[in-house]
């Protein structure tokens, strides 16, 4: 395997030197765990991108291969390739002190993690690089982000697309290239820890729970099917008997208790265990094991949870989308009274300033614009715009100037980038030296008060934006596509503070029916596959909805964001939210929220029923608390 001589150089930045195992699989389905690795192909570079060695093979799984129609590999194909068991000490010696690089990462590392955890081993892996978030970053000016298109952008050949051992090669025309733009923008390299983990298990989906959540055991009365039970202390039944046989029944089976717990089965009821004081202070009932054994026998039918509605079979319209200039009634009626400030357990939301318009509510003078309000002169349209320097509220204003008058504003210097806005202490900015060597435009503040446009495209890119920009409150529709949709959040690279990005799935009543609806970094996917989170970058996550498969009961999904420690939202920044059709998609719509100051925790978005479709939201609503009061408002089981 030989890299193409067109390849530009190396980059020379001390730190873009690193050894590399360029990875790419094949594989019988999307759901690591339950789906297996068909093909892989491994190919290792030093620190200045000299091959120092290649691998790749066809592997049985033992199942059925799947979409041969995708990849081509039949049973008959794959008869007489090895096992993995047989080639992981290989795979582990190619992968062990490199950064792993693969497109889409974190499916590859995954997919990898759990083969080498059904031959009871680990994945070798500490680093890794995702080339999708690397050129998310650098933003070439290409159509989407697709292996091919990327490939084809950068001049990489490519022979056979979803062959594991071309598209490698490929994968490595592409990391020169996009290391070689990341280098000319400034760019940190988005390498994400992912250190060795000896007890990384095989994939068991915890068993969700067909019924809804009744509510609290009544004295005297039988168990319902649905309640949520929490086991604390020593049992004379063993513990997994006992929640097996639970789940059986139909009961939701808890690892932690709060206030949505319906029973706690204890036998010393004066134990100090964490479980019984937090019982105590929600009030929730005990029974010890012999009378919840009795109460087994015989437990009350519970009210079944709803099922996704069935897609119709007429062809569905390509991924496009109508955006709202602002908060529209129908987003505003879909929310229950149940989110209201006043809802015991939600705490208050701070106001946005300033306030979103109301329903039929007269429009504000395009003299003033606001986040809720776009002027109806696109003077920017189709730019993106970085500002720099500034106080947090001066830096806010000028990023809904620019929004206000067409443009997107970016959060990090990437090559979509057309214009930079210097404000107070900018020019300090360490970007400033790649900005004036890339030949940017630079503009001061009074520039967003009159801007002159510019037909020509920008020193760096050359394809203009057209992603919707979408201020606060604005909505968009979601169609069906048959592909699930994901929103990115995206903040600046310099951040210090760690920031979690996390989905909950709620009902009309605000609230989780388990705590298997509530997606984060611990549990990073729903159990049916319809909610996933992903990480593939220090400064970006992502949340990818399956809509249509979701659950009727389901309302709404809520994204948010949550940061660990002291840290605010002032000390973060702007967050930009990108919305897209499909891995690697263009973006069909973009957010900068960056009106929070001392917050801990934002609501992003939020995608809900409309009818028989589904629409978006543009949030950007902070609260002054934790990530676990936010969790525990929807009625999430929060871990002492």
């Amino acid at each position: 395997m030989v890299l193409l001589s067109s390849s530009p150089k190396w980059p020379t930045l001390p730190d873009y030197f690193h050894d590399w195992a360029l990875v790419d699989v094949e594989t019988s389905g999307l759901r690591p765990g339950r789906d297996r690795v068909l093909s892989l192909a491994i190919l290792t570079l030093d620190a200045h991108g000299n091959q120092t060695g290649e691998f790749s093979t066809l592997l049985n799984p033992g199942c059925d291969p799947g979409p041969v129609h995708i990849h081509g590999l039949t049973p008959d194909r794959l008869a007489g390739a090895p096992t993995f068991e047989e080639i992981a000490p290989q795979v582990g010696a190619l992968l062990s002190s490199r950064v792993m690089v693969a497109h889409n990462a974190q499916f590859d590392y995954d997919f990898l993690a759990h083969e080498f955890a059904h031959v009871r081993s680990w994945v070798p892996v500490s680093r890794r690089l995702c080339t999708l978030a690397l050129n998310r970053m650098v933003g070439p000016a290409t159509p989407d982000l697709k292996l091919g298109t990327l490939a084809a952008h950068y001049g990489v050949r490519q022979e056979k697309a979803h062959d594991a051992q071309d598209d490698v090669r490929v994968l490595s025309g592409i990391l020169r290239a996009s290391l070689g733009a990341a280098e000319q923008l400034g760019l940190a390299l988005p390498l994400l820890d992912c250190p060795p983990r000896q007890d990384y298990k095989t994939y068991v989906p915890k068993t969700m729970c067909a019924y809804r959540n009744p509510g609290r055991l009544v004295s005297g009365e039988p168990l319902v099917q649905g309640m949520k039970v929490a086991i604390t202390g020593d049992t004379q039944v063993s513990r997994e008997e006992l929640v097996a046989r639970s789940v059986a029944a139909g009961l939701n089976m808890m690892t932690s208790v709060s206030g949505q717990t319906s029973v706690v089965v204890t036998n010393d009821s004066s134990a100090a265990s964490a479980k019984l004081r937090r019982a105590a202070d929600e009030g929730v009932p005990l029974v010890d094991e012999l009378a919840y054994l009795r109460l087994l026998e015989s437990v009350r039918p519970g009210q079944a949870k709803g099922t996704a509605r069935q897609r119709p079979t007429a062809e569905t319209p390509a991924c496009s989308t109508t955006a709202s200039p602002g908060p529209v009634p129908d987003a505003l009626a879909q929310r229950p009274a149940a989110f209201t400030a006043s809802t015991p357990g939600v705490p208050a939301q701070r106001p946005a300033v300033p306030a979103e318009t109301a329903p039929n509510a007269p429009a504000q003078s395009p003299a003033t614009p606001t986040e809720s309000t776009v002027t109806a002169a696109q003077t920017l349209s189709g730019r993106r715009v970085l500002v720099l320097g500034g106080t947090h509220d001066e830096a806010v204003k000028a990023r809904a100037r620019a929004v206000a008058l067409g443009a997107s504003a970016a959060v990090n210097l990437s090559a979509s980038v057309s214009d930079v806005v210097v404000l107070a202490g900018g020019e300090a900015d360490q970007r400033m030296g790649r900005i004036t060597a890339l030949a940017l435009r630079v503009h001061d503040a009074d520039w967003l008060r009159a801007p002159t446009p510019v037909p020509t495209p920008s020193a760096v890119g050359n394809r203009p934006d057209t992603a919707d920009v979408l201020v606060r409150g604005a909505v968009i529709d979601l169609p069906d596509t048959g592909t699930a949709w994901t929103v990115a959040a995206a903040w600046r690279q310099q951040t210090a503070c760690d920031v979690d990005v996390v989905a909950f799935t709620v009902d009309l009543l605000e609230q989780d029916s388990g705590d298997e609806d509530f997606v984060f970094y611990g549990a990073p996917e729903h159990p049916d596959g319809t909610l996933r989170l992903a990480t593939d970058a220090p400064t970006e996550q992502a949340v990818t909805a399956d809509l249509e498969r979701l659950p009727l009961e389901i309302h709404r999904v809520v994204i948010a964001a949550a940061i660990d420690g002291t840290a605010t939202f002032a000390d973060v920044g702007a967050v930009e939210i990108t919305v897209t059709c499909g891995i690697g998609a263009a973006p069909t719509a973009r957010a900068t929220l960056d009106a929070a100051t001392t917050e801990r925790t934002m609501i992003l978005a939020e995608i809900y029923r409309r009818g028989d479709g589904w629409r978006l939201r543009a949030v950007g609503q902070g609260y002054d608390h934790g990530l676990a009061d936010l969790a525990c408002g929807y009625g999430v089981d929060v871990a002492e």
